[in-house]
């Protein structure tokens, strides 16, 4: 058994301060974008179940200057950044990162199934952006001409899919994130996301066969995003109170 698929509960901040120099090929994650505060609440329906539209708490204060010097200390020199990002924090990411790699770029998910809006007042926010960072000597994986398109088409989370229990008003789908992990990466890269909530980076990096580390604050969503892993790969080692557990499906064991 090895270490190939890491999480840690603890405040991403702090923990990536501890992780070593040049240890991680590829940072994916989905920070906050700062928009809590023009959260409406679920769209409410006597006929279906309600519409997700309540932006959590936690959804603010992020500044990307604040994991700048730690990003690229533990990044590789030929490894990249992806981060999900909203068109109020897209501008601090250029203004932080643009001056630090060769390439500074956007990629843009399209949501074919985007929360409406009833009242057609405005556009509806049926697209997400991701800030891209790499340097000269970056390998990629394009098999396609298409694929070289900074642009993807899916659904949200739906049915099967989207995680009841806890219920996160972020999560991402699979397919997107594969798509993009498939092009940036190798097999047994090492993928960080220190944002990583319910853990579907982790599981579309494990089906890939990519290497994965992995921080989440909230208890509750790290459970969830423990519980997936396990359920993919058959253990995980965890680290919660300064004990490793490598937890199996059917056992746990205690690491001093």
């Amino acid at each position: 058994m090895n270490n190939n698929y890491r999480i840690f509960n603890r405040d991403s901040l702090e923990f990536i301060k501890t992780m070593r120099d040049n240890s991680v090929d590829f940072i994916f994650t989905d920070p906050p974008y700062n928009i809590s505060q023009y959260s409406t609440g679920n769209i409410k329906f006597s006929h279906r179940s309600d519409i997700n539209n309540n932006i959590a708490s936690w959804d603010r204060d992020f500044d990307p200057a604040d994991y700048k010097d730690d990003f690229l200390r533990v990044l590789k020199p030929n490894g990249n950044i992806f981060a999900f990002t909203s068109y109020n924090t897209i501008g601090r990411w250029h203004e932080i990162f643009d001056p630090l790699f060769d390439t500074f770029q956007y990629f843009i998910w399209h949501k074919t199934n985007p929360t409406p809006k009833f009242k057609k007042a405005g556009f509806l926010n049926s697209c997400e952006m991701i800030v891209c960072m790499w340097n000269k000597g970056h390998t990629w994986n394009f098999g396609k001409q298409n694929e070289m398109h900074n642009f993807f088409e899916s659904p949200i989370c739906m049915k099967s899919e989207r995680l009841q229990n806890p219920k996160h008003p972020t999560q991402k789908p699979i397919k997107l994130l594969k798509h993009l992990i498939q092009i940036a990466t190798n097999e047994n890269d090492v993928i960080f996301d220190p944002f990583m909530g319910v853990g579907s980076t982790g599981v579309a990096s494990l089906q890939l066969k990519r290497k994965f580390i992995g921080i989440e604050i909230d208890e509750i969503y790290f459970q969830a995003a423990k519980k997936r892993i396990i359920d993919e790969v058959g253990y995980c080692l965890i680290y919660e109170e300064n004990k490793c557990r490598i937890v199996l499906r059917v056992f746990v064991h205690i690491v001093v």
